[in-house]
């Protein structure tokens, strides 16, 4: 499973998924889009909650992740919800380590 999978170093000469494997790997995901900005593939989902300060919680949850994980998303907090949007910087698309910071963002929002 995903989330049970480690994030390995990416830099800049790494290759980037192609479509289908982005498309497989989005399969193994709940709720998840890829969207395109200025060209790059990127990763996001919404999540739900009955108010800001669970919203603000979970934020937090993800920003420890990813401190644990050296791999950092863009993380929206609003009232009641937090957008998500994972991509890899260094090869402007999308790695494997972006699914795997994704299924641990759900694995997160069910603690």
């Amino acid at each position: 499973m995903l989330n049970e999978l480690r994030c390995e170093a990416c830099s800049s000469d790494a290759l980037a998924l192609t479509k289908e494997e982005q498309q497989q790997l989005l399969s193994e995901l709940s709720g998840w889009s890829i969207i395109e900005r200025d060209g790059i593939p990127q990763l996001e989902k919404q999540f739900t909650f009955k108010n800001f300060k669970l919203a603000w919680a979970f934020a937090n949850k993800i920003a420890e992740l990813a401190e644990d994980e050296f791999h950092h998303p863009a993380i929206l907090l609003e009232w009641g919800k937090v957008t998500l949007t994972w991509w890899s910087h260094s090869i402007k698309g999308l790695h494997k380590n972006d699914f795997i910071c994704a299924a641990k963002c759900d694995s997160l929002s069910h603690s």
